[in-house]
């Protein structure tokens, strides 16, 4: 269910500023869009799982509070981290 440490230091150096830049949004949103997809994966073969359900739902949340953050500074990073991830607003 979790990421790898390896597919976690390519999700960084695609999306980060710099070498090691794990603090922007963008990286911050990469992360948990991967995390989401995995959480996902898990809850369609395991339909009862509510307290995973739940720590998906808090995911979802941080993300969205992330993305209105970076539409809020920058509208075009905003715009290009939607494109890459391909999230749908």
């Amino acid at each position: 269910m979790s990421i790898t440490a390896e597919r976690k230091l390519e999700l960084i150096k695609q999306f980060g500023a710099k070498e090691g830049d794990t603090g922007s949004p963008e990286v911050q949103v990469a992360i948990l869009t991967e995390r989401i997809k995995n959480l996902t994966d898990h809850l369609n073969q395991h339909k009862k799982d509510f307290h995973t359900r739940r720590g998906l739902i808090s995911m979802v949340g941080q993300r969205r509070s992330l993305l209105d953050y970076l539409k809020r500074k920058e509208v075009s990073r905003y715009d290009n981290i939607i494109k890459e991830l391909g999230l749908r607003r």
